[in-house]
């Protein structure tokens, strides 16, 4: 593999784990799926890198719960489920003015719920 594919792989990983973290706090950035393609780059471009991502204690069990269980937790649903909701409602009655936004952002939040709880649960 050429050294720039390299790098351009790493910087994409470590773009995606950014956001990923992101995910963790805010609504509609998900989380685990970023998770896995830092995961994927870092595969193809660092083995140091991806096994740091693998074993570390903050993002490692994501990862190893979705490959594991194709899934994730309740907790995990219903604190997503419950920001997410909180979080656009709250836009969407005080914040935006345009009412056509207000049903854009109801229609994405009901898309990521159900993408949320489509998901397996992993007891």
């Amino acid at each position: 593999m050429s050294n720039v594919k390299k790098v351009l792989l790493l910087i994409s990983g470590w773009l995606s784990l950014a956001i990923g973290i992101l995910g963790i706090v805010l609504p509609l950035i998900p989380t685990t799926p970023l998770l896995l393609l830092a995961a994927a780059c870092f595969f193809r471009s660092s083995d140091r890198m991806y096994w740091w991502l693998l074993e570390n204690k903050y993002f490692g069990h994501y990862i190893k719960d979705y490959r594991k269980h194709r899934g994730i937790p309740l907790k995990a649903k219903i604190v997503g489920v419950t920001v997410l909701w909180v979080s656009i409602l709250y836009s969407a009655l005080f914040v935006v003015p345009l009412f056509f936004v207000k049903i854009l952002l109801i229609g994405l939040a009901a898309y990521f719920t159900w993408f949320i709880l489509s998901l397996n649960t992993i007891r």
